[in-house]
């Protein structure tokens, strides 16, 4: 069996907002979610995860704080992850 070369493309925005926010799987592994999913022949090369940086807001001061701790967590985590 010859091993497929695998790149993964995430929206992390839509990620984050439309499956991990307010969940327990909020630190998910993004690296052990692809290797369940893929066959053992993927070899996954990188995770490409793309995201937009939050504002301030007047109610919530700290939201791109947070975001920095998750991307920073994220990267890591996930070795194979790049941040765009």
């Amino acid at each position: 069996m010859s091993l497929i070369r695998t790149y993964i493309y995430v929206d992390g925005f839509n990620l984050y907002y439309g499956a991990v926010k307010g969940t327990q799987y909020k630190w998910l592994d993004l690296t052990s979610l692809f290797r369940s999913i893929l066959n053992s022949n993927h070899q996954i090369l990188k995770i490409k995860y793309f995201t937009a940086r939050v504002d301030e807001r007047p109610k919530d001061t700290k939201k791109p704080e947070r975001q920095n701790v998750y991307l920073r967590a994220l990267q890591t985590h996930c070795v194979d992850i790049e941040i765009y």
